[in-house]
């Protein structure tokens, strides 16, 4: 199966970023004829501020219901019907439904198949509270609210884990992916300049060899404006092999990149290093030194 990240320069109107995204997926598809394409973290809207977002969102249809549903939504839908492929939304600002806190947006993606049915929905998990080296600050938690499931679905006879940026650093969550049956992970991210060009690769092909999943990775690129300030991204979005090699990046700017996905190099790279068998059935101990427990202690 061949896949394309899909590489943006977003900003905080909407329309221009849905603009953006359906030209660079249309010509993803033309140039290479990847069988699913993923976007970048939340590809509606970056920057602008709290208004902003709250703009850009969206109430998803319930799962399974069929109903339409927004701009975005829809233009994800439409492209998978009529190109006739798998489309990984990414991620897009969600609006709260029933049951949820009417104060909290969500960080949420879905996924569409060649027929237009969303077959996966992902609210994302690990809330991107920090101080950059800079000395710039990201308070997520203070507008999002924080998923609760792990999600997987089946595209091409593959099954994908999904994950959204931050989620990156919780080794965690993808060993338990792969536990799911994960034999690729998503990653759409909006990767900081002042850790994605320290952090970026390293953690996106250390998160492949542990779990031996192709790692999918689309990001932004480029500046945004928030609040007035400039802000930067990353980009460099990539695919990893399951032992760990890069085998497709994109350049500098909007574009894309592609990579076949080969079941045979997954079968192998298992095979050979078993580590899922291998794991630890029970939790390593260690007394109050940091030490390992001495041999009276077992």
């Amino acid at each position: 199966m061949r896949v394309s990240v899909i590489q943006m320069n977003q900003g905080s109107e909407k329309q221009a970023n849905l603009d953006q995204a359906r030209q660079l997926v249309e010509a993803a598809v033309v140039a290479d004829r990847p069988g699913l394409v993923t976007l970048p973290e939340t590809w509606t809207n970056l920057g602008g501020g709290r208004e902003s977002r709250q703009a850009a969102a969206e109430v998803l249809p319930a799962p399974g219901s069929g109903a339409a549903g927004g701009p975005a939504y829809e233009l994800l839908r439409g492209l998978a019907r009529s190109h006739a492929i798998h489309v990984h939304g990414g991620s897009m600002i969600e609006a709260p439904g029933p049951g949820d806190d009417p104060e909290k947006l969500f960080n949420t993606t879905v996924v569409f198949d060649p027929g237009g049915a969303e077959i996966a929905r992902y609210r994302k998990i690990h809330m991107f509270d920090i101080v950059a080296p800079d000395g710039t600050g990201y308070r997520e938690s203070a507008l999002y609210g924080a998923g609760e499931r792990l999600v997987t679905f089946v595209a091409g006879g593959i099954t994908f884990g999904c994950t959204i940026c931050y989620d990156m650093r919780f080794a965690e969550h993808y060993v338990a992916l792969r536990q799911m049956g994960a034999e690729a992970i998503l990653v759409p991210s909006n990767f900081t300049l002042q850790t994605g060009k320290d952090h970026w690769e390293v953690l996106l092909r250390a998160r492949a060899i542990e779990t031996q999943c192709w790692i999918i990775a689309a990001a932004s690129t480029g500046q945004y404006l928030e609040r007035g300030q400039p802000r930067s991204v990353y980009g460099h979005s990539l695919v990893a092999d399951p032992w760990g090699h890069v085998v497709a990046k994109a350049s500098d700017g909007t574009g894309w990149a592609t990579a076949r996905l080969d079941p045979a190099v997954t079968a192998r790279v298992r095979r050979d290093m078993p580590v899922l068998a291998h794991r630890a059935a029970r939790h390593l101990r260690f007394d109050a030194s940091g030490g390992p427990p001495d041999a009276g202690s077992r």
